[in-house]
């Protein structure tokens, strides 16, 4: 195994070090952020988050292994006595990315690079599985995409490591162009174009410029974009690329998905054709969008010459994640738990997989506020109603300010609806009520919470 390590003069390269015992420097072959999962010989960097300044536990650090420390020179002053190597830096958040692009450059693993408005963490999922049937894989954890976690994650990545799979979000202009140009992707996807972090990204439009950042960085460097056909706002943009693959539900696209019917609990039979291959498969997730981001893996998949074997094993390991759509089956009911986090996207994406459930007939919607859709806010979230008077007899219970825009217009459509002013309010509500035979659907932003209410309900289930 090739063995990756910092050396002085990679120290030196930083922006603006200025370096206290050099000569005590040993080739280190571990960074971290964390004083208390440091090896030997290894480099801590002291960041200061939202909750810990990394800073105060520079003594627990090296009693822990750092052989080395990476500092701001604001916090010189307030360091101990240290017989160590210290760099110190202006910024050690921007050194942490500067050590991740100079790690990324040592090693030889396939970089592959996601972003998108909405399925991006389940379509890491679901490459990294499909993957793992052939190569060693490493992929970011849980959802470490911001411009800490990527570095982090590529810092994490061994020598014999062979495929990199790494998330990358964004809410503000510029997160997505910072983070691409540390993990140098050698294939990139985008999964969609949606409306996102409007308070911060203003318009689709936006976000595409802003999501798009990754495929321009993988083609600057030769690298190869998959190119979502489906999306009104990606079908095009291969034009402005050199290496391009394109997938979709599509006809004209490179690789072609089609759908052939649902099964009982609104998974996907689809067939999925290109580069000389053709699969017949029940997508592990329902929904039609699960379906979709299956293509995109397989499709992946295809290019790095995955068998129909290794495919179909890597398929039969997909789970759904942590309160992402997470179907919790208990005594009369359906639960599903899809409270991580919600825009106009996501939130059409649920309602329309909860009305493809067959088994049960009755169905309950209980959605929390959608956040950071600035002055859009109140248009999208009583556009929602569109997706849900497709199955009027559903019952509908709404919580938060912008959530009274949707009730408000699902009351003119005589739909079954309920609008709670407070949280304890909907737990009162909820407590009371038997569900049967009923499948329900929980989602909102992560701000709002809603998690409680699952397990409101599963406590009510077990009566």
């Amino acid at each position: 195994m090739k063995k990756i390590t910092i050396t002085l003069q990679d120290l030196f390269g930083l922006k603006g070090a200025e370096i206290i015992n050099p000569h005590l420097y040993k080739n280190a072959s571990s960074v971290s952020t964390d004083s208390r999962a440091l090896k030997k010989n290894s480099i801590f960097i002291a960041i200061k988050g939202e909750r810990f300044d990394g800073h105060k536990f520079i003594e627990q650090a090296i009693k822990n292994g750092a052989s080395s420390i990476v500092v701001e020179k604001k916090k010189v002053s307030d360091l101990p006595e240290l017989n160590n190597t210290v760099v110190i830096v202006p910024n050690t958040i921007e050194a942490l990315g500067e050590l991740a692009r100079v790690w990324r450059k040592k090693f030889n693993a396939t970089v592959i690079g996601i972003t998108g408005s909405s399925g991006k963490t389940t379509l890491k999922e679901m490459i990294a599985s499909l993957l793992s049937e052939k190569y060693k894989v490493i992929k970011t954890f849980l959802n470490d995409n911001n411009h800490i976690g990527v570095p982090l994650t590529i810092l994490n990545t061994k020598g014999d490591v062979e495929i990199l799979v790494a998330e990358l979000g964004s809410n503000h202009f510029g997160e997505i162009e910072y983070t691409a140009n540390i993990l140098l992707p050698d294939l990139a996807l985008i999964t969609n174009i949606g409306n996102s972090h409007l308070e911060f990204l203003h318009s689709k439009k936006d976000v595409l410029k802003e999501k798009s950042s990754l495929l321009k960085i993988t083609d600057s460097y030769e690298g190869t974009s998959f190119i979502n056909n489906d999306d009104n706002l990606l079908k095009n943009y291969s034009n402005k690329l050199s290496n391009t693959i394109s997938y979709g539900f599509d006809n004209y696209s490179d690789i072609k998905g089609k759908i052939l019917n649902f099964n009982y609990d609104g998974k996907a039979k689809l067939v999925i054709q290109g580069m000389g291959k053709s699969l017949k498969l029940t997508s592990p997730l329902p929904g039609e969008h699960n379906a979709h981001n299956l293509l995109a893996a397989v499709s992946v998949a295809f290019s790095l010459k995955l068998t129909k074997a290794q495919i179909l094993n890597g398929i039969n390991k997909i789970t759904a994640g942590p309160k992402r759509f997470n179907i919790i089956r208990l005594p009369h009911l359906v639960l599903i738990d899809d409270t991580y986090n919600a825009n106009p996207e996501s939130v059409a994406f649920a309602i329309d997989t909860v009305n493809k459930f067959n088994l049960r007939l009755n169905k309950v919607l209980i959605l929390g506020d959608m956040l950071e859709l600035g002055v859009q806010a109140d248009k999208l979230h009583a556009s929602l109603s569109e997706h849900i008077k497709k199955n009027k007899a559903m019952r509908v219970l709404l919580l938060g300010k912008l959530m009274k825009q949707l009730y408000l217009k699902l009351i003119e459509l005589k739909i079954n609806v309920y609008y709670f002013n407070s949280r304890s309010q909907m737990k009162k509500y909820l407590a009371t009520q038997k569900f049967l035979d009923e499948v329900i659907l929980i989602k909102g932003s992560r701000g709002m919470k809603m998690e409680e209410f699952v397990d409101v309900i599963r406590r009510g289930a077990a009566k």
